[in-house]
């Protein structure tokens, strides 16, 4: 599915593109709203694009179509990076801490769902759950578990919760089968 997408940038948690991703196809069309372009060969805007405020491009903007996969694939990148900066803000000694690091988590979570929600995206998708598994392994990896992992119980006490109800099954069968032969003798 091929579509042109122009998004206003204050409807996305993000900043604006960077020079570096005018090389991954980006161009920047005003204070407002960007375009994507599916080109990677660009090192520089293109001359005969006009700024205006206008969501959808005008007769002198490029028109090039972009698959849904590769404007999410931006957009995430962009949710991603805003997460590295909010977590900037936050004390190594603090990432441990799920009061300090649940907002830059929580808005992450929020970008990408409404990323993927806003371009009738699935989510969680692959890319999605690659920048979850990354903000674990870079930020909270050395974390200790708050509540220490559940132990077996000593050997003798484990012995005692098998043996019971194994000897009881014989003792209740028995029971049954002699309160059944009483009620049949009484009929």
């Amino acid at each position: 599915m091929t579509a042109n997408f122009y998004f206003l940038l204050s409807s996305f948690p993000f900043p604006a593109p960077s020079s570096h991703d005018v090389n991954l196809g980006v161009q920047q069309k005003s204070n407002t709203a960007i375009a994507l372009k599916t080109y990677s060969e660009i090192t520089v805007a293109p001359h005969n694009t006009s700024n205006s405020s206008e969501i959808m491009p005008n007769d002198t903007a490029l028109n090039y179509p972009m698959d849904i996969g590769t404007v999410y694939a931006f957009i995430a990148k962009q949710c991603w990076l805003n997460f590295v900066h909010q977590m900037t803000n936050v004390s190594k000694v603090q990432w441990c801490e799920w009061r300090a690091v649940i907002r830059p988590y929580n808005d992450l979570k929020t970008c990408l769902e409404s990323s993927a929600d806003y371009l009738n995206y699935s989510f969680p998708s692959t890319l999605s759950e690659m920048y979850f598994v990354s903000s674990h392994h870079m930020y909270f990896l050395d974390c200790p578990l708050e509540h220490p992992p559940l132990m077996d119980p000593p050997e003798n006490v484990l012995l005692a919760l098998i043996i019971t109800p194994i000897c009881l099954i014989p003792f209740l069968v028995t029971l049954v089968v002699l309160k059944s032969k009483d009620s049949e003798m009484k009929a």
